[in-house]
């Protein structure tokens, strides 16, 4: 899945307190079997009441952080390490005043950890692109209490796929996935008596207390409140006659999109500026004065430039997974062997540890209805249709975890467009059925992969499997009762969505998919044609460039991902992007222990602190209380 952790972790083999660290498995010995005598902790607390409480409570606050984050930006934001750290600081202040007797377990932060991160997700996997992008081409969604079952539904069928395939990547394969190494390492170190990871709480609860300073000082309005912060300031110079702000060139007050900036490669955030510089500053003011596009706001240019964005994301996006495709045939091999007969001379030894493979079926028996029912009711999708969606999302799912346990990155924004096009073909002029198919297949995915990264975390720590699943299934639940009202809330109506508020970037390059595949791209102004058509060789080119560039020039060779996303974003945006990126890479180079400490947590606090303030202040506003 999409992580802020950088560098990803080296993988290693982490074991709680009580256990003396001992030699690993030799080539010849039965990795599981290994795990289960030396460093399964059967006994320890892990997924207790206090931990599932803690873990929904967090992944609430956590998915209205990452809602809020991508309709900003369109990229949802590593979620367990932050809710791993609070729940740590939190539990200790709790301890510290006498109000709970226990010490909170690195067991029960692990499983705290997967309850919170399967509701932070709830923004991904397509959910959050998905939604937007139906509302801004019907102009309608269903009714919340809908949506919110769908959500769960889908959510909880990507934790069920998971079940089959986690022995095989994590136990014997023992694949990095980075996050849940990273994650395995934080909890020992909080746990532990590092005093280091210790500062991570403190660097995050102060970032949060000055993000939500600045949001309230910018957003909120009253009488108590003397003057606002500005929200931008035009950089300094004229282009075609008019301020650099209004071709949207300004520095962002916002201390979220810094935050963000520094969770991203400095490679990715000067990406971002040059692409900003590029489109704002040269393209669309050529475009202006040739009456291409009509005036200088940034709907009017972000019309035009979609289509190259676009482009260029779904290009590089499929390309790049066209090259992991040792990774799928590797999965399709994994797939068939769910189907196949298993013989075993010994019994198996964590038959009483992990999920029995007969929840995999079961799941999708009671689920898999359910999903369907909801894609023919709410969305007109034929049942036809919606049954071949249930073994492509196990396909997808299956794909999903393979490519996150590898590289740390779900590939939604590749997967997505295949679900797309598959069923622009098998129901053309369906815009619900094109894209939310593609959400199912997406969330399945995400769920799948987001679980087996926790689940990684579990394996190195000795956690028990089942309870991780459990929490799992908890996570979804108020990750999807909370997301639909903060979504509604947000967002009353299409209207606020490609505005310079809301750009919500990746919902923006759904819709184009599904109207150029219900009208066809002769229905696009030639212009836009030749935009697309250089997104398209622009994302080919960065793609093929990375990959088969000598090894000197590759630190020169813009990031496809952030070329893209800076072409359907306000520039000002970009411009905070790469501030973020630029102050995190001095640090590393210059004081990388302090790098270490705090980069993630001050970043992840400014994240949380400015976009649940700025959530905050929309209740207010939307119930009178606060004038708008």
């Amino acid at each position: 899945m999409t992580s802020p952790v950088s560098p990803s972790p080296q993988q290693l083999r982490i074991h709680p307190e009580p256990v003396p660290p001992t030699e690993p498995p030799s080539e010849k010995e039965d990795p599981e079997r290994y795990w289960l005598e030396h460093v399964y902790q059967g006994g320890a607390r892990q997924l207790t009441v206090r931990a599932i409480i803690a873990g929904m409570l967090i992944g609430a606050v956590m998915c209205l952080s990452n809602l809020y984050v991508i309709l900003k930006t369109g990229w949802s934001l590593g979620v367990t390490l932050t809710a791993c750290i609070l729940a740590f600081a939190t539990f200790g202040m709790l301890r510290g005043v006498g109000l709970i007797r226990k010490d909170f377990t690195t067991l029960e932060n692990n499983a705290m950890g997967s309850v919170a991160s399967a509701a932070g997700y709830m923004t991904g996997g397509g959910n959050m692109a998905a939604v937007p992008a139906l509302l801004m081409l019907t102009g309608t969604l269903p009714p919340s209490g809908w949506l919110v079952a769908w959500f769960a539904a889908v959510s909880a069928l990507g934790v069920f796929a998971a079940i089959p395939i986690k022995r095989q990547l994590i136990n014997i394969e023992q694949l990095p996935f980075p996050t849940g190494t990273a994650t395995a390492e934080t909890l020992q170190a909080l746990h532990g008596h590092d005093e280091r990871s210790r500062g991570k709480a403190r660097y995050l609860g102060i970032a949060g207390l000055v993000g939500a300073t600045v949001a309230v000082w910018r957003d909120a309005k009253g009488a108590w409140l003397a003057w606002n912060l500005p929200a931008k300031l035009s950089l300094p110079f004229m282009i075609g006659g008019k301020p650099a702000g209004a071709w949207t060139l300004s520095l962002d007050l916002s201390l979220l999109l810094i935050g963000a900036g520094a969770l991203v490669s400095f490679k990715t955030g000067w990406s971002m500026l040059l692409g900003a510089l590029l489109t704002y500053g040269v393209l669309a003011p050529e475009m202006v004065s040739r009456g291409v596009i009509p005036e200088v706001t940034y709907k009017a240019i972000n019309a035009w430039t979609l289509w190259t964005g676009a482009s260029l994301l779904v290009a590089s996006g499929l390309l790049s997974f066209a090259f992991q495709w040792r990774s799928v045939a590797k999965s399709f091999q994994a797939l068939a062997g769910l189907f196949g007969k298993k013989t075993e001379e010994n019994k198996d030894p964590l038959a009483d540890v992990e999920c029995p493979p007969s929840w995999f079926p079961l799941g999708f028996l009671v689920l898999g209805p359910v999903v369907v029912g909801l894609m023919a009711y709410l969305f007109q999708i034929p049942v036809w249709a919606g049954v071949i969606a249930l073994p492509l999302s196990v396909v997808m799912g299956v794909i999903a975890s393979r490519v996150t346990g590898e590289t740390d990155t779900t590939p939604t924004k590749a997967l997505g467009p295949v679900t797309q096009l598959l069923y622009g073909g098998l129901l053309p002029g369906n815009l619900p059925a094109n894209i939310m198919s593609a959400n199912a297949t997406g969330g399945v995915g995400l769920h799948s992969a987001d679980l087996l990264t926790d689940l990684k975390s579990g394996w190195l720590l000795g956690a028990n499997p089942r309870q991780q699943f459990f929490a799992q299934l908890f996570g979804v639940v108020a990750g999807a009762a909370v997301v639909v009202p903060a979504f509604n809330l947000l967002v009353p109506s299409a209207d606020v969505l490609g505005t310079e508020e809301f750009p919500a970037p990746s919902s923006l390059v759904w819709a184009g998919v599904s109207k150029m595949l219900m009208s066809g791209v002769e229905s696009l102004p030639v212009s836009a044609r030749i935009g697309a058509l250089c997104g398209l060789s622009l994302g080919v080119a960065l793609v093929l460039l990375e990959r088969w560039a000598p090894k000197a020039a590759k630190p020169f060779i813009p990031s496809a991902s952030g070329l893209g996303l800076s072409i359907v974003i306000p520039g000002a945006s970009s411009i905070s992007f790469f501030i973020g990126a630029a102050i995190a890479e001095v640090l590393r180079r210059k004081k990388p222990k302090l790098a270490e400490a705090a980069v993630l947590p001050v970043s992840s606090g400014f994240i949380a602190g400015e976009s649940l303030m700025g959530i905050a202040i929309a209740m207010l506003k939307a119930f009178g209380v606060m004038p708008k």
